[in-house]
């Protein structure tokens, strides 16, 4: 299907890739000073408070999940789960993580790095011969390392919907990896490799597809045995072309364009067939992956070193991270009372999700909102600043401000 480059699709780009869906961030400092805010009684209230200040800006449903340094679990909620049932959000409901999948992927190319099976500076062309090789695009001089960090140049032009008639044509179209690359391929690259910074999902499509060339096997099934076992994320899978969610789970709804009506896209295969963004999970699950990682449980020093490596995000998503920073699958922003915190976004077709932990992983926070219509760049700000302060307050919760540089 052919998809168009709209000013009202570049604000759903930015949304999912905010997510970046896609699109939230981190940090090299130390861990934040002070005593755990587990101990503060209005922790869940704060909580409350922002779930429902991001349910005021249109938003049908949030859930919000904040882990404490020793490990108790807060949740708040707001909004509904069903705008003609009215029912509630469930405080642990599966959703589409989207972009925050590339976090997990990143961490199985780093994995492989450590144990000798790739290098970060291997060129595409060594993995995949002649798949990046057209319209000026080279992958004899683009880097694993530039896919994890999204320096490649390579123009993303990724299967979207543009409208409500589009949606229901071909919300359960599949693409595979090769037909994904292929698409960005007719397009000449946004810059040489290495010298800018612009988000690519096809970036990671082509990191699904080295994994599965070093390995043999598919990178979900990667992402399962080398993190999802080992951590028990019971809750976590790739669907697949499946387009339903276990329960329980909220609706999602779009608006495509303002002043049209809201559709149900909750039913829905989405772009999580062709290997970038494939993974459903719930808060709880992906707390625990993030404090994991960061926490030094998955990757050893070395490597997890260089994926807190940063550098600056580009310009078109200044306005929308600010301060933001990007590793490798991982992203950094500054926290308002000192320091800063890793994580990363994810939105798709109504959902939009962000993760943020503290450096040390031992405080990280999960949100995930259901029916962002967000027609416009304006609404997509709104809403990502709402997400935004939830993150922050629950990560800075009972810690005295502290200044420290932003990592380099």
């Amino acid at each position: 299907m052919t998809r168009t480059h709209s000013p009202r699709r570049r604000g759903r780009s930015i949304r999912r890739n905010l997510t970046l869906a896609a699109v939230v961030a981190a940090t090299l400092s130390a861990g934040l000073p002070g005593a755990s805010a587990a101990d503060r009684p209005d922790d869940r209230s704060r909580l409350r408070r922002d779930a429902a200040a991001i349910t005021a800006l249109g938003v049908t449903g949030v859930q919000a999940r904040l882990t404490t340094s020793d490990g108790r679990d807060l949740t708040a909620t707001s909004g509904v789960a069903d705008v003609k049932t009215r029912r509630p959000v469930p405080s642990n409901g599966y959703f589409r993580i989207a972009s925050v999948t590339k976090a997990f992927v990143a961490t199985v190319v780093l994995r492989l790095a450590a144990d000798g099976r790739l290098s970060l500076d291997d060129p595409v062309e060594r993995w995949l011969p002649g798949v990046v090789s057209a319209n000026g695009d080279d992958g004899r001089a683009i880097t694993i390392r530039h896919l994890l960090q999204h320096t490649s140049g390579i123009h993303d032009d990724y299967p979207d919907f543009t409208s409500a008639k589009d949606f229901r044509r071909h919300r359960y179209d599949t693409f595979t990896p090769e037909q994904t690359v292929a698409r960005a391929m007719r397009h000449r690259p946004d810059f040489r490799p290495g010298t800018r910074w612009r988000y690519s999902n096809t970036g990671y499509v082509l990191l699904g597809m080295i994994i599965e060339r070093v390995t043999g096997n598919p990178w979900h099934q990667e992402v399962r045995d080398r993190i999802v076992r080992p951590l028990g994320l019971r809750h976590t899978f790739r669907p697949g072309a499946s387009p339903t969610l276990p329960r329980p789970h909220a609706r999602t709804y779009q608006q495509f364009k303002p002043g049209e009506p809201r559709v149900d896209v909750t039913e829905q295969v989405g772009p999580g067939t062709n290997g970038e963004a494939g993974l459903v999970s719930t808060t709880a699950d992906v707390n625990r992956f993030f404090r994991a990682l960061l926490g030094g449980r998955l990757l050893p020093p070395a490597q997890l070193a260089q994926m807190k490596r940063t550098i600056p995000v580009g310009k078109e998503f200044e306005p929308f991270m600010p301060g933001a920073r990007d590793g490798l699958g991982l992203f950094s922003r500054p926290l308002s009372c000192g320091g800063t915190y890793w994580g990363h976004e994810g939105g798709d077709s109504g959902w939009v999700g962000a993760a943020g932990v503290t450096a040390d992983g031992r405080r990280g926070v999960t949100v995930s909102l259901s029916g962002v219509s967000a027609p416009s760049a304006d609404d997509v700000l709104r809403v990502e600043k709402a997400m935004s302060r939830l993150i922050d307050d629950a990560l800075c919760a009972g810690h005295p401000a502290k200044a420290t540089s932003p990592s380099r």
